[in-house]
């Protein structure tokens, strides 16, 4: 795909963001800005996964951290949801750090074991400190505040509102990730994944690389849990469980890990067939993971990863 192709796409697909905050009905605008709030989430995990190939189990954590930051700065506090967002993403780019200075030492399944055992500490601690978390309840009760800019004030209250303050801020994620991918970081993440030895051997600390990126992509974590909480107007202890850690690798397996825009697909895909199926049958669940199976076996590489292969093989003949 040549660059004039490339802005099209980029073009049409900020177009479709608009369309839909414009005409999209209640239902509608919900599963769009879940879609995109998941997108978040994933293409963070993906720079851990996809870029530097370190799989983490406790990545539900951060996601966690981000959206009882802002819910216990916004029910506490009175903060507005910019600042209570911004305290979402330091707490868990900052837990990302601690916990990532014990794990980037070790890799594969040690790394990924370490993750998961992090997480459900993380998850034990939310769901025994009742009188900050609400234990078990959750907390209820978050407000959509209007966003104070100085002399200008941000309504976020109507689900139009809210969907553009997600769009805007999922634009901005996906514009500073991809400048990671590309970036001279970016690049050296590449090579970790493909011989860590190697690269130590060209100077670069792999462990200090592993420890960056890692914390980046627990800040995105956040960030998506942080909207998460706003969308819902509430959060649970369940948020930070290890099965949760489980959808953005789903949702990049099925987009493609090897390709920047897959978890942004493989968002779509996972929210639409959930929601279908949940309306079709009481078995989803089953149905759900035979499909997803079936998507994850059927195009390796992922959806974006086999329609990018099958392109470049069909303009070689």
């Amino acid at each position: 795909m040549n660059h004039y192709a490339k802005y099209l796409l980029v073009l049409g697909c900020l177009a479709a963001l608009v369309i839909i905050g414009l005409v999209g009905g209640p239902f509608t605008l919900y599963l769009a800005t879940r879609t995109m709030i998941l997108s978040i989430f994933a293409l963070g995990y993906n720079l851990l996964l996809g870029r530097t190939g370190l799989l983490s189990f406790g990545h539900a954590a951060f996601f966690a951290t981000g959206a009882y930051g802002l819910a216990i700065t916004s029910i506490h506090l009175s903060v507005h949801p910019l600042l209570g967002i911004f305290i979402g993403v330091t707490a868990a780019a900052i837990l990302a750090l601690f916990i990532g200075f014990f794990c980037v030492r070790h890799t594969e399944i040690y790394f990924a074991m370490l993750t998961l055992a992090f997480g459900m500490m993380v998850f034990a601690l939310i769901w025994n400190m009742r009188s900050i978390t609400g234990g078990d309840d959750g907390l209820y009760g978050i407000s959509r505040a209007a966003i104070s800019l100085g002399v200008v004030n941000i309504p976020i209250r109507k689900d139009y509102q809210f969907y553009f303050f997600v769009a805007s801020l999922f634009v901005v994620s996906v514009f500073i990730i991809h400048r990671i991918y590309l970036s001279p970081f970016g690049l050296a993440l590449a090579g970790i994944r493909e011989n860590h030895i190697r690269t130590e051997f060209a100077g670069i600390s792999v462990k200090k690389y592993r420890l960056g990126v890692f914390t980046l992509s627990g800040a995105f974590a956040g960030l998506a849990g942080a909207l998460s909480a706003l969308l819902e107007s509430n959060v649970a202890p369940f948020s930070a469980h290890w099965s949760h850690s489980a959808e953005p690798v789903l949702v990049s397996l099925i987009g493609g890990l090897q390709t920047f825009s897959g978890p942004i697909v493989g968002s779509i895909i996972f929210v639409a067939l959930r929601e279908v199926l949940q309306r079709f049958t009481y078995n989803w669940m089953l149905w759900f993971g035979i499909l997803l199976l079936a998507i994850i076996l059927g195009f390796r590489g992922g959806v974006v990863g086999s329609i990018s292969g099958a392109s470049r093989r069909y303009f070689r003949q």
